[in-house]
C-alpha cells in the first residue's frame, strides 16, 4: 500500500451521487470553555436539485428506548439540540468566515461546493452509548450527534435516503490539564458487646486516571474491636445517571477483586489492591455505558462527565462517574464500607498524535496485521495536491458493502 501523507479529509456522498459532504475530523472536542466547530463543504450537482435547496442539520438526541419498539409514532428518543441552515443558495445571514480547510476544499473542489459550519453549545452532552444486550437490535441507546445534508424545497420537507447523507460525530472530553486532590476516605464502626471500633482508612494513589490504567487501592484496617474481618472487596464502580423526565441512577461493577484477608480482633492490616477496569472484562454487561462508538470501530468504557456550573441536567442525557468501593465482611456484625469517587478519562493528545486516543482493547492489538479493506481511501489527489479521502462507508469483513444501512 501506498504511503499517503496530507491533509485527512473524511467524505460521505449520497446514494445517488448528487450530495458529497466533506468533514476535517469526525471527533469534536469540548475544551470546558468551548468546543470544536463543525465546518465542512458540501459538494452538489445543480442540475439535479432544479428548484430545490441544499439543507443541513445538526442533531444531538438521546435515544432512550430500542429502535425496535418505535410502534405507533411514538419514539423512544428526545432531540436535546437541533440546528439547521441553508447551504444551497447561501444566505447572507449564514455566512461565517471560511477556515483554513474550507478554503482549501473549495479551491480543489470548484464552483459547486459551499461551506457550512455549526457552533456545538458547550451545555450538551458527550457521545455516549449503552452496551446493548445480544439479543438487542437496531439502534443502540445512548446520546449521540448527527449531520444531515439534503436535497428539499423546506426544511421541513420529509427526507429521502438516495438523495441524503447521514453522518454520526462525535463530541468528546479530554482528561484536564490539572486533576484534583488524592482521594481519601476513612470510616469506624462500633459493635454491640465491644468497647472499641473497627477503623477502615482508604486512599488512592491520584484522582485522575487514564483508560487501561491500572488502579491501585491502598486499605489500612485497625480491628480494635471483638469481630473478626472474614475478607476484603474491592470494586470499581461505574455510575450512570440518566436524566430524562426524572433522574434514575444505575452502577455497575466493572472491575473487582475478593481477597481472603482475615483480620483477627486487636490487629492491623495494610495492604494494596490493584483493579484495572477495561471494557474487554464486561462486554456481556448490558446497560454498561461506553463512549459514543463509530461503526467497525472499538470503543472502551465512557469516560467520566466533567460539567460546568449552572449546567442543566436535563440537557446532559447520561452523566457517567466512577467509584471505589471498599467493604469489609465482618463475621456476625455486618459490613463496613467506604466508598472512593475518581475520573476516568482519555488524556489529551498531542499535536503529532491522532486525535482520539485508541481504546485499551484496540492498543493490545496494536501489533496485530491490518486489514486495509476495512477502509476505503479513494485517491483522487494529484502529485502537488496534500488531501487525503477517507471515505465515511467502511467495508464490511467480508467486503462487501454495508448499503442498507444509512450511517455506514
Amino acid at each position: 500500500m501506498v504511503d499517503k501523507t496530507g491533509t485527512r479529509v473524511f467524505k460521505k456522498s449520497s446514494p445517488n451521487c448528487k450530495l458529497t459532504v466533506y468533514l476535517g475530523k469526525r471527533d469534536f472536542v469540548d475544551h470546558s470553555d468551548y468546543v470544536d466547530p463543525v465546518v465542512g463543504v458540501v459538494l452538489l450537482d445543480p442540475e439535479y436539485l432544479k428548484d430545490r435547496k441544499v439543507f443541513v442539520t445538526l442533531t444531538c438526541a438521546f435515544r432512550y428506548g430500542r429502535e425496535d419498539l418505535d410502534v405507533l409514532g411514538l419514539s423512544l428518543r428526545k432531540d436535546l439540540y437541533v440546528s439547521s441552515l441553508q447551504a444551497f443558495p447561501p444566505l447572507q445571514e449564514d455566512k461565517k468566515p471560511l477556515s483554513r480547510l474550507q478554503e482549501r476544499l473549495l479551491k480543489k473542489l470548484g464552483q459547486h461546493a459551499y461551506p457550512f459550519s455549526f457552533t456545538i453549545p458547550q451545555n450538551l452532552p458527550c457521545s455516549v452509548t449503552l452496551q446493548p444486550g445480544p439479543e438487542d437490535t437496531g439502534k443502540a441507546c445512548g446520546v449521540d450527534y448527527e449531520l444531515r445534508a439534503f436535497c428539499a424545497k423546506t426544511v421541513e420537507e420529509k427526507i429521502h435516503q438516495r438523495n441524503s447523507v447521514h453522518l454520526v460525530i462525535r463530541k468528546v472530553q479530554y482528561a484536564p490539564e490539572k486533576p484534583g486532590p488524592q482521594p481519601m476516605a476513612e470510616t469506624s464502626r462500633s459493635f454491640l458487646m465491644s468497647d472499641r471500633s473497627l477503623h477502615l482508612e482508604v486512599s488512592l494513589d491520584k484522582e485522575l486516571y487514564y483508560h487501561g490504567e491500572p488502579i491501585s487501592v491502598n486499605v489500612h484496617v485497625t480491628n480494635n474491636s471483638t469481630k473478626t474481618v472474614k475478607r476484603v472487596k474491592i470494586s470499581v464502580r461505574q455510575y450512570a445517571d440518566i436524566c430524562l423526565f426524572s433522574t434514575a441512577q444505575y452502577k455497575c461493577a466493572v472491575a473487582q477483586v475478593e481477597a481472603d484477608n482475615q483480620i483477627s480482633p486487636s490487629s492491623t492490616f495494610c495492604q494494596v489492591y490493584t483493579l484495572t477496569p477495561m471494557l474487554g472484562y464486561n462486554r456481556e454487561k448490558r446497560g454498561l455505558a461506553l463512549d459514543g462508538k463509530l461503526k467497525h470501530e472499538d470503543t472502551n468504557l465512557a469516560s467520566s462527565t466533567i460539567v460546568t456550573e449552572g449546567y442543566s441536567k436535563e440537557m446532559m442525557g447520561i452523566l457517567v462517574s466512577y467509584r471505589v468501593k471498599v467493604k469489609l465482611v465482618v463475621s456476625l456484625g455486618g459490613d463496613v464500607a467506604v466508598e472512593l469517587p475518581f475520573v476516568l478519562m482519555h488524556p489529551k493528545p498531542t499535536r503529532t498524535e491522532l486525535p482520539r486516543s485508541q481504546p485499551q482493547s484496540v492498543a493490545a492489538q496494536a501489533d496485530a496485521p491490518v486489514d486495509t479493506n476495512l477502509i476505503e481511501f479513494e485517491n483522487t489527489s494529484s502529485p502537488g495536491d496534500d488531501f487525503v479521502f477517507e471515505d465515511f462507508a467502511r467495508l464490511r469483513l467480508t467486503g462487501t458493502k454495508d448499503e442498507d444501512d444509512p450511517f455506514c
